[in-house]
């Protein structure tokens, strides 16, 4: 697969390479910090319960919960195991969000399992990076640390982008090198290069962009949306090569600009 960006040729749709479905199931877990946990009530039989549930990421991306005995959803997966974890793409801070069913969104399928010897301690090393506050409270008696074991994942990347993730493929996957990144770049982009913006889409997508707003970006590249005249849309835009780091994106991005103008 090409990995270079480019103005289209005439005729032609080229296929714009992007990360694969596991590493953005992956990537989304890793920045969320909390998601809805669906388990079995042990009161209304086989009935969904769904609750708000912190979570840390374990190596292979399997989360980890720090639950209380005394709650309903540790009583629930103590009768029996089988739960699910729903993720929803965070709003950026001071962003008002958007259109939810538009936004990425991750359920993790599979089985409730309480740790116990070696796994704790590296689980609680995890769990506090990401929740520190959970401090207060870890060396609780009535508390402790559980990870669900991954069977299967599904994944949904906005409108008409959704498939089944396998959970081998979801655990060797790794976050995109871009993911703690990406909403300083799309501030940046957005706030103060809004001509270079417009540029990368007349040039490198064909399009007649009267306006252009970055919503995302990756070690791939970065996607638009584009208003023309009445029309709003969005295009995705390759790097000419992979970026693994802030720098790198800016680096890649001045080029870009640079041949989109000489162009014209």
């Amino acid at each position: 697969m090409s990995r270079h960006a480019g103005p289209p040729r005439s005729g032609e749709s080229p296929t714009i390479p992007e990360p694969t479905y596991a590493e953005r199931a992956r990537t989304l877990a890793y920045l969320g910090r909390s998601g809805a946990l669906a388990t079995l009530s042990r009161k209304h039989s086989g009935h969904p319960f769904a609750s708000v549930m912190l979570y840390a990421l374990d190596a292979h991306g399997q989360p980890l919960l720090l639950i209380s005995a005394m709650a309903m959803h540790t009583q629930n997966l103590q009768a029996d195991s089988r739960a699910s974890l729903l993720v929803t793409q965070p709003v950026p801070q001071g962003e008002e969000p958007g259109d939810p069913l538009a936004a990425a969104r991750l359920t993790l399928m599979g089985e409730g399992r309480v740790l116990s010897g070696g796994e704790v301690a590296a689980a609680r090393e995890a769990y506090l990076a990401r929740h520190a506050r959970a401090a207060y409270w870890v060396d609780f008696d009535d508390f402790s640390f559980w990870r669900l074991d991954v069977a299967d994942v599904y994944f949904v990347g906005g409108f008409a982008a959704m498939d089944w993730v396998t959970a081998a493929a979801y655990r060797e996957a790794r976050p995109d090198p871009l993911a703690d990144a990406a909403t300083g770049i799309l501030d940046h982009m957005n706030r103060d290069h809004a001509d270079a913006l417009i540029a990368y889409a007349r040039h490198f997508a064909g399009e007649v962009a009267d306006e252009a707003t970055m919503t995302a970006v990756d070690r791939l590249g970065f996607r638009l949306r584009i208003r023309s005249g009445e029309r709003l849309h969005g295009v995705r835009i390759a790097f000419p090569r992979e970026v693994t780091t802030a720098a790198d994106s800016r680096s890649v991005l001045i080029e870009m600009l640079a041949q989109a103008r000489a162009a014209t």
